[in-house]
């Protein structure tokens, strides 16, 4: 209840991010509806039924992501020493954010559930400037014409909400409470990792991304060949064709290896933008990176591993049509794709949005102090600047080395 009364008090700004967590859940759970109807549809192929729900996860673990980032910047989620008194705490302040996400995303569901259904038939009737080929092809794809066990259906759906209010509550659980609750009243640590913490990781990062694109040109070697036509180990959803478990495993360690090394490297951007002798305008912007790579960083890296997949991949397979006239990626894989772009654009987004509200007292201070307003609005260029001309080469060549196997 205190979530409903807090989502109809909220701003537009935050109703904004909790409708892109609502986008995000209906998405996720469209494709796994999508799994369950070609299950069901083609149960004589009960393997790659199990792989497309498996590809699922990527989605799933995107939503979750941002379920989280918007958890963090969200104003009505009242941390702090009032909602103490009241009887709250820095635990139930992360049950309550846990509680809106899972509201939020079982909203998106809804929607999710009736296309389902009116792409199979179900509901009867068509929808107008909907192609009767494309209905078709739809209904045959997921399965129309055979039963949808409600159970697993209502399972999978409640899969969606389910895991972004348990990240939004292991994330927000306070980590320094004392035992026995006696630390309710107090202040709870700032959300963010210390800045000298942030650098710890970064060799960890780079480590696991090399070791992903040795594993890539490893199984490429073992395959002595182009990745495998459509049907192999790994298919994706759609048309792309299938991909050996050693490059999804790659795939997945240089991921991992980039969001690890998010925060070092923005922390590294900071520093060299204070190096030497730099101005106020330098300084600042250094400063800030440095100050806030543990809010930005992760964030930050998750953005640069889908930007480095989704480059790899159509570097890989190529974006226009084959030689038979059908396209590489299918309805599918291009809804899972926009859907994990958009998450991870909106989690760094909100994630900038986060650290310009945790400096609201020093941006204050500034200007009491004389500072220009176009100092600080030349300091946040700067910072976006630097970031896209640091991460945006390093994104681009862990994509080429990833690709640069196959393309031998």
């Amino acid at each position: 209840m205190l979530s409903l009364r807090l989502a109809r008090g909220a701003r537009p700004l935050a109703l904004l991010r909790r409708s892109l967590v609502a986008t995000a859940a209906a998405g996720t759970g469209f494709l796994l509806l999508c799994a369950l109807g070609y299950a069901a549809g083609h149960p004589e192929r009960a393997d790659d039924a199990v792989v497309r729900l498996l590809w699922c996860a990527v989605p799933l673990a995107a939503t979750a992501q941002l379920a989280v980032s918007v958890a963090r910047a969200d104003p009505s989620v009242p941390f702090g020493p009032v909602f103490a008194a009241a009887g709250g705490g820095p635990a139930r302040s992360a049950l309550l954010a846990a509680a809106s996400a899972a509201l939020s995303c079982a909203l998106g569901c809804v929607p999710a559930l009736l296309v389902f259904l009116q792409l199979r038939g179900d509901l009867g009737g068509s929808w107008p400037l909907w192609p009767d080929a494309a209905s078709g092809a739809a209904s045959a794809a997921l399965g129309a014409g055979r039963p949808v066990p409600w159970a697993a259906a209502v399972t999978l759906l409640a899969l969606v909400p389910a895991v972004a209010a348990a990240a939004c509550a292991v994330h927000l659980w306070p980590r320094g409470a004392r035992a026995g609750g006696r630390a309710r009243g107090a202040e709870t640590a700032p959300r963010g990792a210390a800045p000298e913490l942030a650098t710890r990781r970064l060799p960890w990062g780079i480590a696991l991304t090399a070791a992903g694109i040795a594993m890539e040109a490893y199984t490429n070697n073992a395959d002595s060949g182009p990745p495998p036509p459509p049907g192999g180990l790994l298919p994706l959803p759609g048309h792309l064709g299938g991909s050996p478990p050693g490059v999804v495993g790659g795939w997945a360690l240089t991921a991992v290896g980039l969001v690890l090394a998010g925060p070092g490297l923005t922390h590294l951007c900071g520093r060299l933008l204070a190096a030497g002798r730099p101005g106020a305008l330098r300084l600042l912007a250094g400063r800030v990176l440095q100050q806030e790579a543990g809010r930005l960083g992760h964030p930050i890296g998750v953005l640069c591993a889908v930007a480095s997949g989704a480059y790899a991949a159509v570097q890989l397979y190529g974006a226009g049509p084959g030689p038979s006239g059908d396209r590489p990626f299918g309805p599918l894989t291009g809804l899972g794709a926009a859907l994990i772009m958009m998450c991870a654009t909106a989690s760094a987004l909100t994630a900038a949005l986060e650290t310009k509200s945790a400096r609201g007292r020093t941006t204050e201070a500034l200007l009491r102090l004389g500072a220009p307003p176009r100092l600080l609005r030349g300091a946040a260029a700067l910072r976006g600047v630097a970031l896209l001309i640091l991460l945006a080469p390093l994104a681009w060549a862990v994509a080429e080395l990833s690709t640069l196997p196959f393309n031998r």
